[in-house]
């Protein structure tokens, strides 16, 4: 749905974490650039008792806090905060929620954007009271972020709440990856050039693995111990990455057909069961380890409690069609890993025969190497001869063709990913948004695993913070003829 662009953003959550960090300073950025439709007003609700001059300086906090000291411009600042205003209100107050409406139908001046950064659980009861107050009709969308349950009964409980006011085409579901610069390139990547696309295949990749590491740990929070690693990073981010990977071409860049193509990987997904979760998954949970040369403690110590709750989990998945049968997909996942990255592997098929063998030289296969984050970058790894006299004759070694992205456009500016995110959604395009269908997919595929593991009883296996995860995952990879790339 491509709608009109939105005269009102609503944001619900709006001085919470995420928004003071990553949403506000995001408008920001937009109004700087001058890419935030000219009429728009941003309508701030939460439980905090301010007016809407304190929230104006609860904002400015945050983006001096949160946004570059060079990016930041007084003229912009001033025009940012000049559409802000806000109402305080308690969601399970029936009588504040009704105040809170009539307030958006007196700013509503076109179409209306709802952002809904709160626990999902009040997913359904705001919409419900946007509903009840005719805020749910034509001219509206609604962003939810994840996650959309913590299995497939939940999260279709919760769609089926948003369901019941909001049309499908008027639900943008939030995965903030996809806004990111790499994985949009990633599209580019793969559909912009006529190099990659016919070696995309099993005829030709050996093997892909998918990393999303991060050196940080769970940091004491307690949602993160009620979801783990399986719930916070597979079902969504890992998942999406990987259709992104091996999707099929869509037909064109628009909502439906990118998303038409994401679903058919889902669906293709070869299920985990039973006791295939012992010899496909791995779980971990850090203990006291190093990261960057500083001591840090290990998960039960920062939570203050024993736990089963992984921060790792690595996996084999195939996916049962044309294009990829017979090529594992490595996924792994981890909290206190030695580097932060997030990283796509592909490792082409060797070639069939080495005219090089009497040399002694060694041929090793190609591989493509797309980074994610901390910075973009994309090495196509080669073989090339090796500088140099040899008596034996020629000698190899592997180079890289490396575009550096963050180099090549050194002049750009590092963006959130929410700034493409809020881009979209105030003009209506989920094409970068997660339909029902994918959420639920997902959820379908990833509850076997977590049911399956619950089912051996078998706790998280331990490694020590700054390692890329317990030993059991190495042998993953190596029992198939592979080795995880660190």
């Amino acid at each position: 749905m491509h709608g009109s662009a939105a005269s009102l953003l609503t944001i619900f959550g709006a001085t919470g974490d995420l928004a003071q960090r990553m949403l506000l300073p995001s408008l920001y950025s937009l109004e700087h650039e001058g890419l935030l439709p000219s009429r728009l007003r941003i309508f701030g609700t939460a439980r905090s008792e301010l007016d809407d001059d304190g929230f104006r300086a609860l904002v400015a906090q945050s983006i001096e806090r949160n946004v570059p000291v060079a990016e930041i411009n007084p003229d912009s600042l001033d025009r940012m905060l000049a559409r802000l205003s806000y109402q305080p209100a308690s969601l399970d107050d029936p009588d504040a929620l009704a105040r809170l409406c009539t307030a958006i139908k007196a700013l509503r001046d076109g179409d209306v954007v709802f952002h809904l950064s709160t626990a999902p659980r009040w997913y359904g009861p705001i919409c419900s009271a946007l509903g009840a107050h005719g805020l749910g009709g034509p001219g509206t969308r609604v962003l939810l972020e994840k996650p959309i349950g913590r299995d497939l009964a939940s999260a279709v409980a919760i769609n089926d709440g948003v369901a019941r006011v909001f049309d499908e085409e008027q639900v943008f579901r939030v995965d903030h990856y996809l806004g990111k610069e790499g994985v949009q390139n990633l599209l580019a990547l793969r559909f912009g050039n006529a190099l990659f696309e016919p070696l995309w295949n099993a005829r030709h990749v050996e093997q892909v693995q998918i990393t999303v590491a991060e050196t940080i740990g769970a940091e004491g929070r307690d949602y993160y111990d009620e979801s783990g690693a399986t719930r916070d990073m597979l079902q969504n981010h890992l998942l999406q990455l990987l259709c992104l990977t091996a999707m099929e071409p869509p037909s064109q860049f628009d909502p439906s057909a990118v998303r038409n193509e994401k679903l058919k990987v889902l669906r293709s997904l070869r299920p985990i069961t039973g006791a295939d979760v012992a010899t496909e998954t791995v779980a971990g949970q850090y203990t006291a380890g190093a990261i960057g040369g500083r001591a840090v403690p290990g998960y039960a110590e920062e939570l203050g409690r024993s736990s089963r709750t992984e921060t790792f989990i690595a996996m084999r998945a195939r996916i049962d069609n044309w294009r990829w049968s017979g090529v594992p997909f490595y996924l792994r996942t981890g909290k206190r890993m030695p580097r932060r990255a997030t990283e796509i592997y592909l490792q082409f098929r060797a070639v069939p025969h080495s005219i090089f063998a009497n040399t002694g030289a060694s041929v090793e296969a190609n591989a493509l190497v797309i980074t994610l984050q901390p910075e973009e970058r994309i090495e196509l790894r080669l073989m090339s001869k090796t500088p140099g006299l040899d008596r034996a004759g020629l000698q190899l070694s592997q180079v890289a063709l490396d575009l550096d992205l963050h180099e090549r456009f050194a002049s750009d500016r590092k963006r959130l990913a929410y700034e493409r995110l809020y881009l979209d959604a105030l003009e209506g395009n989920g094409t970068l948004f997660v339909r029902r269908d994918e959420t639920e997919a997902a959820w379908q595929w990833v509850d076997a695993i977590i049911a399956g593991r619950e089912g051996t009883g078998a706790a998280p296996r331990p490694y020590p913070a700054g390692t890329w995860g317990p030993a059991a995952a190495v042998t993953l990879a190596e029992r198939h003829g592979h080795s995880w790339r660190e």
